[in-house]
């Protein structure tokens, strides 16, 4: 696989999981909001943010899948702008991650919900 750091894929596939729970988590907080509050001028700012926020959680993981898809494939080696660009979306999605967090706390807390 393009002698990528075991550190680096454990990285990469830790952090898909992380995304991945996190839609989970995202989504379900949008259900939650919609279903005891329904959509109201109170809840349609927080609503949208919320559906940013997959739509950026669901971006990361794509280009890691892609990226990492495309150096499992690259033989016998990925190009260094590849290998760069994967650092680079790592990097991205980890801060992605913490702000969505951070969001979705703080929108869970905001209609006290579990």
């Amino acid at each position: 696989m393009a002698n990528l750091p075991n550190e680096t894929v454990t990285i990469v596939f830790n952090l898909q999981r992380q995304l991945w729970e996190l839609i989970d988590r995202t989504t379900g907080t949008t259900w939650a909001i919609l279903e005891q509050y329904g959509e109201t001028d109170t809840t349609v700012i927080a609503l949208e943010q919320l559906e940013n926020s997959t739509e950026r959680l669901t971006s990361s993981y794509s280009r890691l899948y892609n990226l990492m898809l495309r150096i499992g494939e690259a033989q016998p080696m990925a190009d260094s702008a590849t290998l760069n660009l994967l650092l680079a979306t790592i990097a991205q999605s980890q801060a992605i991650v913490a702000a969505v967090e951070a969001s979705v706390r703080e929108a869970r807390r905001d209609f006290d919900l579990p």
